[in-house]
């Protein structure tokens, strides 16, 4: 018998990290701080005054974890490269020995027949360029960027073909310096008006602009370009043609859609979000909008959840619905669990957006649960095996109806440095015990190597 839920003999299947949440070593290598060093390092700002100088150690660590993606069978894996480790100061002199450190990583990768997909910037910027100009706040941040950008691709694109400019613009930005109220996210700079913020995810968007213009200038190779964005994503309360039109027309002014995938995706900021804003759009100068509209290989999407959306009587038509007091979520109070976030994901590119052109990668999906060591020294995860089933069947309804879904990369390969709730939240489905760096591969990583072996959801 057939499995139902068979993907395409081509899909890739991955794991992805980041460069502040797994690297450790911060002082190493001529490193120098990012604005996560700094924030991190600040009371109050984590959670249990936990900071990534060590996080998994992956730094010394590397060829271990490289041997844990063959044993899960993975043939792509999303990494990214700090900033800081190539130019200490955020510009000027390259540090030759941050280079090499990913040289010897991408070697590793690739002989084991892994694919690397390198994230240029998953948000630790340099230290020195906040200190200087106020890091996002600057126009002069998306061109530093770019040389930036350039120094990378020159040095390692004759090893990588799939780049990724930035991750998540809207946290970095809007998460970053919120007007409202205290900041979650590095530099956590509270900024005047909404106005302000939204000059923050203008000025990233002309960074990825120019990232693109870099990375295609200085690839020795053909590669692919893309984008990821944390979308938020609409989801119709049921799927009647009333509804699947409110979650479209939503879609726009859902969060910062509006004003970040549509720029990006489309060339222009989103009609829709701009009456909304008013006032409080963000200044647009001649040329911006042609350089942040770079033709993209592809789109990275990374959902963990959505909104339900359905048609209304009222001047927008629709209306964004409230969850009620017992709905299940995972271990984060962001968390709540709507699979069929993964699939309205993807359909909004293509469908919402017209850009059906677009192959669509999902470059993180997961979630952080309790994970417990039992008796017999084992992480038993079945709630993370739970979301991830779901979310996966989400992923197959879109492959099967033709939307062009490429891969999947689970979130994360590791337990690791979350942020500003610290080493509280455990996301990975290997276990990290942080006092010894033991690796744990949990429950889940035998299932999503089971679902790799079979190329289908188990």
């Amino acid at each position: 018998m057939t499995n139902f839920y068979q993907f395409p003999q081509d899909f890739c299947w991955g794991a992805a990290t980041a460069s502040y949440q797994i690297e450790g070593a911060y002082e190493e290598g001529g490193r120098k701080p990012s604005v996560w060093d700094t924030f991190s390092a600040t009371q109050g700002k984590v959670l249990n005054g936990d900071t990534g100088a060590v996080a998994c150690d992956h730094y010394h660590r590397y060829q271990s974890d490289v041997e844990l993606m063959v044993t899960l069978g993975i043939k792509h894996y999303r990494f990214s490269i700090a900033w800081t480790r190539i130019l200490p100061d955020g510009r000027g002199t390259v540090n030759e020995e941050g280079i090499d450190f990913y040289k010897r990583l991408v070697d590793c990768l690739l002989e084991h027949g892994i694919t690397p997909h390198v994230t240029l910037f998953h948000w630790d910027s340099p230290q020195t360029l906040e200190d200087l100009y106020g890091s996002w706040q600057s126009r002069q941040m998306a061109y530093d960027y770019a040389d930036y950008v350039k120094a990378v691709v020159k040095r390692l694109g004759s090893r990588i073909g799939h780049w990724i400019t930035l991750n998540e613009i809207p946290c970095f930005t809007h998460l970053s310096y919120d007007a409202e109220r205290e900041a979650p996210h590095a530099p956590g700079k509270r900024v005047s008006s909404a106005k302000e913020v939204w000059q923050t995810s203008h000025h990233a968007l002309l960074a990825h602009g120019l990232g693109c213009q870099a990375i295609r200038e200085a690839s020795p190779i053909p590669c692919q370009v893309s984008l990821v964005d944390n979308i938020s994503v609409t989801v119709p309360i049921n799927e009647s043609p009333a509804n699947i039109t409110a979650a479209k027309n939503a879609f726009q002014t859902s969060w910062v859609n509006g004003g970040v995938i549509f720029p990006a995706l489309t060339g222009n900021y989103s009609s829709a979000m701009l009456d909304l804003l008013g006032e409080q759009a963000p200044d647009v100068q001649p040329g911006d909008l042609e350089i942040i509209h770079q033709p993209l290989d592809a789109i990275g999407l990374n959902i963990y959840t959505g909104t339900y959306v359905r048609a209304a009587d009222n001047k927008l038509g629709y209306e964004f619905l409230d969850l009620p007091k017992g709905y299940p979520q995972m271990y984060m109070p962001w968390l709540n669990i709507v699979p069929e976030s993964l699939y309205w994901g993807i359909r909004h590119i293509s469908e919402t957006m017209q850009r059906n052109d677009l192959p669509v990668y999902i470059t993180e999906n997961g979630c952080a649960t309790q994970d417990e060591i039992n008796t017999h020294g084992e992480v038993i995860d079945t709630d993370r095996i739970f979301y991830l089933r779901q979310y996966l069947k989400a992923a197959h309804r879109a492959v099967s109806e033709g939307y062009p879904l490429k891969g999947y990369f689970v979130w994360s390969l590791m337990d690791n440095f979350e942020w500003a709730w610290g080493y509280s939240r455990r996301f990975g489905i290997t276990y990290i015990d942080y006092k010894t760096q033991q690796r744990i591969p949990k429950a889940s990583f035998e299932w999503y190597a089971e679902c790799i072996r079979q190329n289908s959801i188990v």
